[in-house]
């Protein structure tokens, strides 16, 4: 399937461009949200990706898009790319998080064990990949990244196969990576979805920081948006919404706790964001239908308020093994 954006409704109501705006589109791909945006106002959109495919397409859109302007680096560093154009302060940010489908459906990028290809999955196409990971790190490190970012049971297990097969050669391709694992699970045993999907979306999250990166972009957004500015986010991952949720709460002050007898125990900062609604939206059943990428999509929003952005740094709460380790002994 093409790239299809999700909640592509809620998002641009959520959003509400108006002319004059300046809005962020953190995670470009194919620019399907970037162009209805710039379609429904006069506004101005910089397109972030670190995929410099992504930017090649989204620079192929410029001269009929004059509004639209890329920008070549990770969404986490939102404010420091926008400062080096001369923009201070905008009034809007979208994130749709993960893998695009225009690296899906491209094999030679790695990211899928439905076409064979180079056991990559760098979204920027730097740095260490996929398949260093597999062949370096140890057994108890490939067992921490697959338990917690791909929350597999059987994680120990599998990692202890991929230890064990690599020791006979290294893993090259996505689908000797596939097989190790669907051996090591005993198959599918009549499951719709592969064994090694969790896998699989483990080892890419943990190559490209996926975690780390939405923390770093959500801060940055703090920093970045004007007071009513709106910040406008599509998670696909339980992990990933979870953490939207928590800034979200938190940096409105809907966090509880507190004590009536000493309440100022419990006074932190200002709430720097207001929520739109306590609960996120999903996606219509019609939507889940005819594009089963939404299914488990979840949009949550927030509106900035005057207050001073945070100093404290946005926690993912995951402990893992460190990559600059990793690349440092490659």
């Amino acid at each position: 399937m093409g790239h299809v954006p999700v909640l592509l409704p809620e998002v641009l109501t959520a959003l509400s461009p108006s002319d004059g705006d300046v809005i962020v589109d953190g995670t470009f791909g194919g620019g399907g949200y970037a162009l209805r945006v710039l379609g429904a106002a006069k506004c101005q959109v910089y397109g972030i990706d670190r995929d410099f495919e992504a930017i090649t397409r989204a620079e192929a859109l410029c001269e009929k898009q004059p509004r639209l302007f890329p920008l070549l680096g990770r969404f986490g560093n939102m404010d420091e790319l926008l400062a080096t154009v001369n923009v201070h302060e905008v009034d809007g940010v979208m994130l749709d998080i993960g893998v695009s489908s225009f690296q899906i459906d491209e094999g030679g990028r790695g990211f899928s064990f439905m076409r064979d290809g180079p056991l990559d999955m760098r979204m920027g196409q730097t740095g260490p990949s996929a398949r260093d990971v597999v062949n370096h790190l140890s057994g108890d490190d490939l067992t921490a990244i697959i338990r917690q970012l791909g929350e597999e049971r059987q994680a120990r297990r599998i990692a202890h196969a991929i230890v064990a097969q690599r020791a006979s050669g290294a893993f090259e391709t996505t689908l000797q990576l596939a097989d190790c694992v669907e051996q090591a699970v005993g198959g599918r045993r009549g499951k719709k979805t592969h064994p090694a999907t969790l896998t699989f979306q483990a080892i890419r999250m943990f190559v490209n920081d996926e975690l780390g990166e939405l923390a770093r972009g959500l801060a940055a957004a703090e920093r970045l948006l004007s007071v009513g500015g709106r910040l406008v986010v599509v998670t696909f991952h339980s992990l990933e919404d979870r953490l939207v949720k928590q800034f979200m709460r938190t940096r409105s002050g809907n966090t509880g706790g507190g004590s009536r007898y000493m309440p100022e125990l419990a006074k932190g900062p200002d709430p720097t964001f207001e929520l739109k609604q306590r609960k996120a939206l999903e996606p219509s059943e019609e939507e889940a239908r005819t594009n089963p990428r939404a299914r488990s999509a979840r949009l949550r929003v927030a509106v900035r308020t005057e207050a001073e952005a945070w100093s404290a740094a946005v926690e993912t709460g995951m402990r893992l093994p460190d990559m600059r380790a990793l690349e440092a002994a490659l």
